[in-house]
Parts: structure tokens; sequence; C-alpha cells
């Protein structure tokens, strides 16, 4: 990465369209380089280390205007914490966690907007539905009322091409516009969270309404 935090943002914003939402990806980011991503309109941080997020937003509340994601794979023992403490969630991987969340979040009278993560190509390293049976269980996702579903989340396996990367976005978003077709109330699913440093641009082009970038703003740790 070259130049500073801030202006490697400036240039981002300048490629994306202004309704893509930037998502800052800040696991193992310190507090400065945070508050200078927010100087130049980031609002919006994502963490996947429960106890870092939270040591993090206890130093952030003087700014009431952050939202934080996470993005990590969610432990049965830390699900409550997190529907707690994250307006969304983008890494909701099977129905028995949607189950779990939307009783925490009822018990807690809260509505996390999440995301379904689903994989649209074979990856034993990533959690998430497959296609088919993300559609089999839609009708029980439907009806959790305490979870704000707003759309599918992805992680693509590495060593993909440009083509298969974005062969693989555009399956992402077919199949949420499939399941949007299917008229369920509680599944808009409007909302694209994919695309990630590497990528991020192929994501858009496929239709991503939210990217996370860790590296591209940050640097590798």
């Amino acid at each position: 990465m070259t130049g500073s935090i801030s202006q490697t943002i400036k240039l981002i914003q300048q490629k994306i369209p202004s309704k893509v939402k930037l998502i800052a990806i800040t696991k193992q980011v310190g507090i400065e380089p945070m508050r200078e991503a927010y100087g130049v309109g980031v609002r919006d941080f994502g963490e996947n280390r429960l106890q870092e997020a939270l040591d993090k937003q206890q130093q952030f509340e003087d700014l009431t205007d952050i939202n934080w994601h996470f993005i990590g794979h969610i432990q049965k023992n830390k699900a409550k914490k997190i529907v707690e403490n994250f307006e969304w969630i983008h890494s909701v991987d099977s129905l028995v966690l949607a189950k779990r969340l939307n009783r925490l979040a009822q018990e807690s009278n809260l509505t996390p907007k999440v995301f379904l993560q689903v994989k649209v190509l074979p990856d034993p390293n990533k959690y998430g539905w497959e296609a088919e049976e993300l559609i089999g269980d839609l009708a029980e996702l439907d009806r959790y009322q305490n979870l704000k579903i707003k759309g599918l989340m992805t992680i693509l396996p590495l060593g993909l091409s440009p083509e298969e990367t974005l062969s693989a976005f555009e399956a992402t978003a077919k199949l949420a516009a499939q399941i949007q077709q299917r008229g369920y109330e509680n599944l808009p699913m409007k909302e694209l969270s994919m695309g990630m440093s590497g990528d991020y641009l192929l994501a858009i082009a496929a239709g991503a309404t939210m990217i996370r970038l860790g590296r591209t703003i940050f640097g590798s740790k």
C-alpha cells in the first residue's frame, strides 16, 4: 500500500458507485488508523474477533454514528454477545445458527440485520449454505421475525481466475434474485455482501451492495 490510509480510501471511493457501501475490515488494525478512516467518511467497520471488537467499540463510544459489522464465523458461546453488540451480522451460515440468533435476539428485544452466507462453489474451507440447501430452508428462515435478513454474503475459494470470480459473484446475485421471486415476506434479498481486497471491482460488476476491504486500505499485517 502506498500513500496514507485517507488517500487510499479516497481513491477507492472514486472507483465505487455511491450505492455501494464500503466496510473497512479492521481486525488487528489499531485505533488511530481506524480514526483516520473515519475522518474521510468511513462509518462501517467489520470485525471477526469478538473480544477485539468489543474493546474497540468501547474506545469509539464518542462516535455514535459507526455501524459495526460482524464478519467471522460465529461460535455458539459467543452468539449472544454478537447479537447484542453488532447492528450487522454477515456470517449466518446455517439454519441451526439462524434459529439460535433469532431466539437470542427475541430475548433481548433486538432485530439485527443479517446476511445468509452461501457457497456457490464447493469449498471445504468455508462455511455456508449450498444453493439447494438454502432453498430448502427458506420457509423456516422466513419465520424468524427478529432477524432482519437483508440478503446473501459469500466468500469465494482461493485461486480463481477473474472470469471464474465474476461468474461466482454473478451466481450469488442470481440466487438472491431467485429467492426474491419466491415472495417471502421476510426475505427481501436486496443486499449482497461480496467482494474483498482482491476482487471487489468484480463483485461490484456482479451487483454487490457491500464490499469488505481490509488489506487494500490498511496494508498487510
